[in-house]
């Protein structure tokens, strides 16, 4: 019975995934220090020198030993509190508006600024060393020194540090230097019926909110299912309690009740996962004393953030929505800033890291807690990440690849699962480029479809990710009883009006954990659902796949780069074009890039209200294939490689592709972005990915009215063109072609043109990334069915041939 509810929190997860208690995911560049983390344990070894593995209980009635790391002690008397920590000092309990001085330990000024209105400053940006002090600056006297700021990598205490204790509930965990972050413990049952498998959820969010009542209608399970009724703030907390996990929400430095200031994975944000890691393990009630991670999002990315520190004792991570990339994959795709989303994520998490920025923080000051009243002062130093993405829109080692998880996801040395869709209208679908760099993982899972954020807890999804838990976290045969399986068809019709099942458990019939374990790791790594939305015998929208194929590896070994050339007729040929080509010429959208295609949002709706307008005659330019003679699988990256001239010294460039079908509707695929100054590329661009440095060494404008090869790389996907249909190539101003994403487009007005030429000496072309042999069991989903993936009648330019032709 302890799994009775699941198809129950499934559900409720499912309605809260479009916000994860949040409303987004990472987008941002946002440190001003390089140089990876490693928790000060070059070997990932324990910090008493041990694997790590099965560490002994540990006496419940231990004190926390608050006072037994350097500079975690009250700071020394003085005129205002004082703490200094990795790279920074932090100030707080000063005069108002009040200017201050650092001296560095040479007794020079090395830095000064004012206080704010809560009299608070933090300093950044300082060099390691003893000796500092900060004094005001008015009056020298009144000074706190001795003040010592940390490196990076600043190491891990002595072991015993870790042997905090944490109470079911809410409460606080004290980080090395002496910060104390804000906690949610979720336990299934009491803590002496542990140890249970266990999970950590980290963001900037509110995943250490008090728990609540999920609902009225959820009293009657909470005898059984205690978390029902003391619920902790995210999804993956919630499935986890009813799956009989417990699991502990942090909130990152500077958010929610944490102390500190917030910036966007700083390194003492991965220094605190990774204690945070450590600190929960050691629990008496933790099985094995090693968690996982989980989280969707921002507690997703955080995952891959803090698995590179190596925590000895983390189990697994099970990111789903995440980035490869902060600035390629969302914040500036192709060199373009994304004003909808991106933009507007990194504004919402800093309102929300002000003082007092959740109502619940409020709700627990006003009861009596002082430690939250205290950590609020702080809260306004958060840095203006928004300003500093704006001020770098080029890649440079020391902002953009400390917060860059292609650069370093393959220090990560834990199974990792991973799930994300190829339409996420917050995250997009660039995800897919990192998942060949799991070098260092000993076993990895990822879980594919399209479809929009909210799929990672759709059963066909959910199902994947309890088995890798069962494995990996709690290392036991996983087990779903009937009475969940029957539970989920009837919640799912409650909030989407659908019946959706959990699909077989494929180790229902095991009895030994080896030989499980053995068997799944001995399946392809690659599960790829398509047409979710599309299934016959469900409601069109459905987040349910037809079908699923299975690849050893991403991208998959199989891919044949098949090229169609773009025609003078509008056509996609297999041919080049020959020395009477010519050229296809559209005028600039000024307009285009404030427009989305689901202005009133909707977007986990079965059928959402799409705008998805027909291609503009004046502003867009198109080519479409002859009709496929047999079904055809494309999943991978593409390339879109366009001899361009324009009449400005730089162009915003977007590229649609889309499955325009014998019965005349047009299906939305993917896109691809470019600012074309940021053509270069690097030296592991390919032909099905033309991989750009995005330095500003490598910019160069256009000279205008010269001819310019740029390659628009189109992002991952994966969709089946049936016999029939017809491929479709668009290119235009970007805009108009995601639900979430808007363009901070170049300033340039209507008179601007691009021009794409198509003949044997500007030959542009697109190569796409075709799986062969791959038999497609199911019919094509009626128009407007597929998950994330918008229909509407086909409007042909006038440049296009007729398909009925």
């Amino acid at each position: 019975m302890r799994r009775l509810g699941l198809g129950l929190i499934a559900l409720m997860a499912f309605g809260q995934a479009a916000c994860d208690d949040g409303g987004g995911s990472t987008a941002l560049q946002g440190t001003d220090d390089a140089g990876a983390f490693d928790g000060g344990l070059a070997d990932g070894g324990a910090p008493d020198g041990s694997d790590g593995e099965d560490a002994a209980p540990l006496d419940p009635d231990a004190a926390a030993p608050d006072a037994a790391l350097p500079d975690a002690a009250p700071p020394p008397p003085g005129p205002f509190r004082v703490r200094g920590t990795v790279e920074q000092i932090y100030v707080w309990d000063a005069p108002t508006d009040t200017d201050l001085e650092v001296l560095g330990p040479d007794g020079e000024v090395f830095a000064e600024g004012p206080t704010d209105m809560l009299g608070s400053k933090v300093f950044r940006g300082l060099p390691p060393a003893d000796g500092y002090t900060v004094r005001l600056a008015d009056a020298p006297d009144e000074a706190v020194d001795d003040i010592t700021v940390r490196a990076v990598d600043f190491p891990p205490p002595s072991a015993d540090f870790y042997d905090q204790v944490l109470q079911p509930g809410f409460g606080y965990m004290t980080m090395r230097d002496g910060t104390k972050l804000s906690i949610f413990v979720s336990l299934p049952g009491p803590p002496e019926d542990g140890p249970y498998p266990t999970l950590v959820n980290y963001s900037g969010y509110s995943p250490s909110k008090p728990g609540e009542v999920v609902s009225e209608a959820a009293r009657p399970l909470c005898n059984n299912f205690p978390v029902l009724c003391d619920a902790p703030g995210h999804p993956a907390g919630l499935i986890a309690g009813v799956a009989g996990y417990a699991s502990v929400g942090v909130n990152m430095r500077g958010t929610g009740c944490s102390g500190g200031a917030y910036d966007y994975f700083e390194p003492l944000q991965l220094m605190d996962g990774y204690d945070a890691i450590e600190i929960v393990a050691r629990q008496p009630w933790v099985m094995h004393n090693k968690v996982g991670m989980a989280g969707l999002s921002y507690p997703g990315i955080s995952q891959l953030f803090v698995a590179q520190t190596r925590p000895p004792s983390l189990a697994a991570i099970t990111p789903m929505s995440v980035i490869a990339d902060s600035a390629s994959s969302t914040l500036s795709p192709g060199g373009i800033y994304n004003s909808g989303f991106a933009l507007a994520w990194i504004e919402n998490v800093l309102d929300r890291a002000r003082p007092y920025g959740h109502a619940w923080i409020e709700d627990l000051v006003e009861a009596g807690d002082t430690v939250c009243e205290e950590h609020q002062l702080l809260h306004g130093q958060k840095l203006d990440v928004v300003a500093k993405a704006l001020a770098n829109p080029y890649y440079t080692d020391e902002v953009a690849k400390p917060v860059d998880p292609s650069s370093f996801v393959d220090r990560i040395d834990v199974p990792v699962y991973l799930s994300g869709q190829w339409q996420d209208e917050q995250t997009g679908p660039h995800f897919a480029t990192l998942l060949d760099k799991f070098t260092a993982s000993p076993s990895v899972r990822f879980v594919l479809t399209n479809g929009v954020r909210s799929a990672g807890y759709t059963p066909q999804n959910l199902m994947e990710w309890f088995i890798f838990n069962e494995l990996y976290v709690a290392r036991r045969v996983p087990f779903l009883s009937d009475e969940v399986l029957a539970l989920v068809p009837f919640f799912f019709s409650q909030r989407l009006g659908v019946n959706l099942t959990m699909p077989p458990n494929r180790f229902a019939d095991y009895d030994d954990y080896d030989q499980a374990l053995a068997d799944y790791e001995a399946e392809p790594v690659v599960r790829l659902t398509f047409d979710s939305g599309g299934d016959p015998d469900l409601a069109p929208g459905a987040p349910q796949g037809t079908f699923i194929e299975h690849f050893d590896a991403w991208p998959i070994p199989e891919t044949t780069p098949w090229r169609l050339w773009l025609t003078p007729e509008g056509a996609l040929a297999e041919a080049a074009p020959g020395p009477d080509g010519g050229e296809s010429t559209f005028a600039v959208d000024p307009e285009a890039g404030d427009r989305v295609t689901l202005p009133g949002g909707g977007i986990d709706d079965l059928q959402p209200a799409y705008d998805y307008r027909p291609l503009d005659p004046d502003h867009a330019v198109a080519w479409i294939g002859a009709p496929l003679d047999a079904d055809r699988v494309l999943a991978g990256s593409g390339s879109v490689d366009l001899w361009l001239r324009s009449t400005a010294d730089d162009a915003d460039l977007e590229v649609n592709l889309t499955e325009v079908r014998p019965d005349g509707d047009e299906v939305y695929v993917q896109s691809g972005w470019l600012r074309a100054s940021h053509r270069a590329l690097r030296d592991d661009a390919t032909e099905l990915r033309p991989v750009k440095t995005h330095r500003e060494a490598d910019a160069a404008p256009l000279v205008p009215g010269e001819w310019t090869l740029v390659r628009v790389e189109i992002m991952p996907f994966a969709h089946v063109f049936r016999a029939g249909s017809r491929l479709r190539l668009s290119v235009d101003t970007p805009g108009d072609s995601r639900a979430e994403w808007r363009f901070l487009l170049l300033e340039q007005d209507g008179t601007v043109q691009h021009t794409i030429g198509h003949d044997d000496v500007h030959p542009s072309s697109v190569v796409l990334p075709w799986i062969p042999e791959v038999e497609v069991p199911t019919p094509a989903p009626a128009c407007g069915a597929l998950r994330g993936q918008p229909c509407r009648p086909y409007a042909p330019l006038p440049m296009e041939p007729n398909p009925g032709n």
